[in-house]
């Protein structure tokens, strides 16, 4: 942070927040420095240096490279280093969390007014150098010109301090003069991650820090543990103690390697527990999540009263599609440090200090409070970049391991989790059943009718209630209610942005036993009667998308209908047409012969944000489908840097496929039996499969920059339109129409 020092050798920082700029009068110099007072996000220029104080956080995205960009094209510096403290809550307060491909969208709209506003303090005082005004200077590269006299930005920042807080009206540069955004600048974070001197998560390292172990239940509803024989983990050299809260069971060793003995019941301690009622049986899954039983809600989230128009026709069809539960399966599991001490640290106030990969350091701070029962304030969670997550993973919980283990032994725990672990216990992508029903006619589509059947998508950690964690809920306490809709979670792309009446409801599903058959309260003790489900990217919209895009795709051949045609008919939008036409000369050209077919699909994602469209082209070959060319048309706005926008629409193709043909989580009475990447005589039977290096297709895309435009989210839109395509394009090949994922013939 910049101390008071700093500040003699002179500054600009601008205080800014997601919602709205700070009054000056509010802002206080002693706020950039001073760590009780991280109110803002702050964008410091010194002589030396560029720092952004954020609460966004870069979780392998290449969103830093996109923001410098961002930044440094306001500043008018061509390129430049940027320092980060992300994801910091002493440092830099919460801007919500970093998901929904939402860091560029909502954080860069900001950061670039801030970069701005920073630059029209420079200018001012380089008006005030040349004694001119700062409308008659030009600015490049860090040097402010007037005529042949120059100045540099560090002499302007050489003494004097000035705090601003962010001016939404300030001017920014206009497109057509942008220098570097829109160009592919490398990413920023690959050059220490390719020379191995990138400090990851798993490189945080304490002094005296010790290793912890959870013991797990065998399963999510197994109650009233026993703990029988300690001795032999007490013969073990570096064995230092078992953490017992209710079911939450845990051992602390000196080593690693240690703390694995100590907690393994061949070697360590043994537990025993009662079994408790087994989930809704895994083959009874799409029926289960249809059955009112097991519904605490109905919301129609798009009423309309098609009754008359499904009448007229004059086809009419209905289907019902399903997906199961799918993993985030991060290549590498979770892990986390924690230091919570006795008593808080006199300078900081600072108790408990946790270095985690979270998406959301302020609700994972909030959520450990209450675990631990401490003030919030005297918690400190420090993001630090591990394996990329894909969503809500393991890494909160793990957090909240190694936070009760430290606390129950007063000095700093690391907590790794095995495979086992991470597969076993993570919080998955929920299961989603559909009914849909549609008419067509020779006009298109004239009525459409979605009803869409899920657990909940989120289950984040809570600042105010512990149990979202696994280890609050494993420590006795209860998980948050039940969400109240599906809207942008579980319903999320569940309505469709073409032009045709449509109704779309939700049926709210179980995941826990709760107070009543209408209630969203949960019981004690708790009882699962399905995983815990949580977000996975894209939420309930990959789900959502394939029964959409896979239906409207039955419709169009059932009534005669070229599938992109008839989409391009069916869109008012034209940012939605025109990603659609871009694959017209594609879809004309497609491949056609034995076990040979193409697909298409389109979506907005959440309805109102960036729109893609894909093309697939599938090979059958002996019951085995492989996906062999995939071409993308994207619009997400303002393109940044389209190098980053491409890497994270190929992530999105590749989990895409990986999702439609091979995913899928297995489980029986009530664990995971899926827990490692495939069968072995360790761990037999069906294994959580993923796509693998030699089975990756030839990935295309046409990517539109809408400069006039504000930039959009690319995190998580392309995976959306892919089960639809995918399945489209097998239907092609083989005549058979597969409404269940994984897609198996």
């Amino acid at each position: 942070m910049i101390g008071r020092r700093k500040f003699l050798t002179g500054v600009v920082a601008v205080g800014f927040t997601l919602s709205s700029a700070r009054p000056a009068g509010r802002i206080r110099v002693t706020a950039v420095g001073a760590p009780a007072a991280a109110t803002e996000s702050w964008l410091v220029l010194t002589s030396e240096k560029i720092t952004l104080y954020s609460g966004k956080v870069d979780l392998g995205t290449g969103i830093r490279t996109a923001l410098t960009q961002i930044m440094v094209e306001e500043l008018r510096l061509g390129v430049a280093d940027v320092d980060y403290v992300e994801g910091d809550t002493l440092l830099a307060v919460g801007q919500g969390g970093s998901t929904g491909s939402k860091s560029i969208q909502n954080g860069g709209v900001q950061l670039r007014q801030a970069a701005a506003t920073a630059f029209s303090e420079l200018r001012r005082r380089a008006g005030l150098y040349f004694n001119v005004d700062p409308a008659r200077l030009r600015a490049e590269h860090g040097v402010f010109r007037f005529g042949e006299r120059t100045v540099r930005y560090a002499r302007l920042l050489a003494s004097e301090v000035t705090v601003l807080p962010l001016n939404p009206s300030v001017s920014l540069v206009p497109p057509a003069e942008y220098v570097v955004v829109g160009k592919p600048v490398r990413r920023v974070d690959l050059p220490g991650k390719l020379a191995a001197t990138f400090q990851y998560l798993q490189d945080v390292s304490l002094p005296g820090m010790l290793h912890g172990r959870v013991v797990r239940p065998p399963g999510r509803n197994s109650r009233d543990p026993v703990i029988g024989d300690v001795d032999r983990a007490r013969a073990l050299e570096g064995f230092v103690d078992v953490v017992h809260r209710d079911r939450f069971i845990g051992v602390v060793a000196t080593s690693e390697w240690i703390a694995a003995r100590a907690a393994a019941p061949a070697t360590g301690i043994t537990v025993s527990w009662t079994p408790g009622p087994v989930l809704i049986p895994q083959a009874s899954l799409p029926d289960a999540l249809r059955d009112p039983v097991n519904h605490y809600r109905t919301v129609v989230e798009i009423p309309a009263d098609l009754d008359p128009l499904f009448a007229a026709g004059p086809t009419v069809l209905e289907a019902k599609y399903f997906t199961p539960f799918h993993m985030h399966g991060s290549m590498g599991p979770s892990l986390a440090v924690a230091d919570v001490r006795v008593t808080p640290d006199p300078a900081t106030g600072i108790q408990a200090t946790i270095w985690s990969s979270t998406q959301n350091v302020t609700e994972l701070r909030g959520t450990l409070a209450q675990l631990l029962e401490l003030d919030p304030a005297r918690i400190r969670v420090i993001f630090t970049e591990s394996s990329g997550c894909y969503g809500h993973n393991g890494a909160d919980d793990c957090a909240a391991d190694a936070a009760l283990l430290s606390q129950a032994v007063g000095r700093p725990v690391r907590v790794q989790w095995t495979r086992q672990n991470e597969h076993g216990w993570e919080p998955l992508g929920a299961a989603q059943a559909h009914d849909m029903k549609g008419a067509v006619g020779p006009t298109g589509i004239t009525a459409w009718s979605h009803v869409n059947f899920a657990p909940p998508a989120n289950s984040r950690p809570s600042r105010t209630n512990a149990g979202t964690l696994l280890a609050g809920a494993l420590a006795g306490r209860l998980p948050a209610p039940l969400p109240a809709s599906s809207v942008n979670s579980s319903g999320r792309n569940a309505p469709v942005t073409y032009g045709f009446p449509q109704r779309v409801e939700a049926r709210l599903v179980k995941s826990f036993e709760t107070t009543g058959p209408d209630s969203a309260q949960p019981v004690a003790p708790l009882t699962y009667r399905l995983p815990r489900s949580t977000a996975l990217r894209s939420l309930g919209g990959f789900s959502n998308s394939f029964a959409n895009e896979s239906f409207f795709d039955e419709l169009a051949h059932a009534a005669g209908h070229d599938p992109l045609e008839l989409r391009i008919a069916s869109l008012p939008d034209p940012r939605g047409v025109a990603v659609c036409e871009a694959l017209r000369d594609t879809w004309r050209g497609r491949p056609s012969g034995p076990g040979i077919g193409a697909g298409v699909a389109f979506q907005q994602y959440e309805v109102e944000n960036a729109y893609v469209a894909v093309y697939v082209e599938v090979r059958v070959e002996t019951e085995r489908i492989r996906v062999t060319r995939v071409v993308v048309a994207h619009d997400c706005g303002l393109i940044v840097n389209p190098d980053g926008l491409r890497n994270q629409i190929e992530g999105n193709v590749v989990q895409g496929i990986s999702r439609t043909l091979k995913e899928q989580v297995h489980y029986t009475a009530d664990r995971v039996t899926s827990v490692v990447w495939q069968s072995s005589q360790f761990n037999p039977g069906p294994q959580y499969e993923v796509l693998r290096f030699n089975e990756v297709p030839v990935i295309e895309t046409i990517l539109i920059n809408r400069v006039d435009q504000p930039p959009l989210g690319a995190g998580e839109p392309a995976i959306g339109p892919m089960p639809g395509a995918i399945g489209n394009a097998v239907f092609a090949a083989t005549g058979k129409r597969i409404r269940t994922l994984p897609l198996t013939l």
